[in-house]
């Protein structure tokens, strides 16, 4: 079976190194994909307009406002950069949300101890739509966007729709699923870059949560990992984006 890579990139790698980024991005051989993110030119921009950011355990509040927002900074500024970038670089890139040729459908998160907005739960992915277009010859960059196929896009989380696409295309490729940002790895100390745990298994990951090894964001990027590999997923990695080779490799 054919190879894909579906590497997804931070918002603070987007907005820091990007060009570093896409130098390395270009030398991934073979069919591949991107998921990126943006969460702080949002930030930004909702600031230069007078709108409030408001987060919940690091997750956004996407109230109307902030989807207006996070739809023009990730579907419109940062994924277009993107693409433009890769494209000077040789690479058929194509820009995408969700609810471009319907490729991620969600539902409104319900509300229950917090409102979250319009925020959108995966329900659905089309990967015969993304293989189609890997099959062109073009490279999908995926804005972390979603829509509900009523009208309304949603906000949705950059892990998982990398974990989502991830699992669109098994069964087509054996799909290979990275994670970059700015550490080599998962690191079992924070202050030391070279102590990067080299393989995580739904058994250590538990123990590593316990002991607080893993916490903070950390924790969901797993959760999204370990359930990629569930579906199929051949591979896992979690590393630094000038570092693809190596990093922390998670499975079961």
């Amino acid at each position: 079976m054919e190879k894909i890579n579906v590497i997804k990139v931070g918002g603070k790698i987007v907005e820091d190194s990007l060009e570093e980024f896409l130098c390395s991005f270009s030398t991934v051989e073979g069919k591949k994909a991107l998921v990126h993110g943006g969460g702080r030119t949002a930030t930004a921009l909702a600031a230069k307009l007078g709108i409030e950011t408001r987060m919940v355990g690091g997750r956004r509040i996407t109230d109307k406002e902030m989807l207006d927002v996070v739809t023009m900074v990730y579907g419109g500024l940062v994924n277009k950069n993107i693409v433009a970038g890769l494209q000077a670089r040789g690479i058929n890139a194509i820009g995408l949300t969700g609810a471009d040729m319907d490729i991620i459908r969600s539902d409104k998160r319900p509300v229950k101890d917090v409102d979250y907005g319009y925020v959108g739960d995966v329900k659905a992915v089309r990967g015969d739509m993304l293989a189609a277009l890997i099959e062109s010859g073009a490279t999908p960059v995926v804005a972390p966007l979603t829509h509900d196929g009523k009208g309304s896009m949603l906000n949705t989380n950059a892990d998982t729709i990398a974990a989502t696409v991830a699992k669109g295309l098994v069964g087509r490729y054996e799909v290979t699923l990275t994670y970059c940002f700015e550490m080599p790895g998962v690191l079992s100390d924070p202050e030391d870059p070279s102590s990067v745990i080299p393989v995580i298994t739904p058994e250590s990951f538990e123990k590593l949560t316990a002991e607080g090894i893993v916490s903070g964001g950390m924790i969901p990027k797993i959760e999204n990992a370990l359930d990629a590999v569930r579906c199929g997923v051949a591979k896992v990695v979690i590393t630094k984006a000038d570092n693809l080779g190596g990093g922390t490799v998670i499975r079961l």
